[in-house]
């Protein structure tokens, strides 16, 4: 999986925020806030990427166990779904 063409990060009042760009924001008015995880989690998306690998990447970065890791995956996957931001 990975961010479709059209959605990028940005700032807005010192927000980590995704915003639409383009056709994306035909499909998709507004925005999603990220905090520090989530941000590290959108930059791994950047490039095509399994679910394994983003929990394996999110335990190794914040030391966490894998348990907990693979549920805020999950967790953030499900966000980003919705809107049709991934792929």
């Amino acid at each position: 999986m990975k961010v479709k063409e059209g959605f990028v990060l940005g700032e807005v009042g010192g927000q980590n925020v995704v915003i639409p760009v383009g056709a994306a924001s035909n499909t998709f008015n507004g925005m999603i806030k990220l905090n520090e995880t989530g941000t590290f989690l959108w930059n791994q998306l950047q490039k095509e990427i399994t679910e394994e690998e983003l929990v394996q990447a999110l335990a190794e970065k914040y030391n966490v166990d894998a348990s907990q890791a693979t549920q805020d995956v999950q967790s953030f996957i499900e966000i980003l779904k919705k809107p049709g931001v991934i792929e």
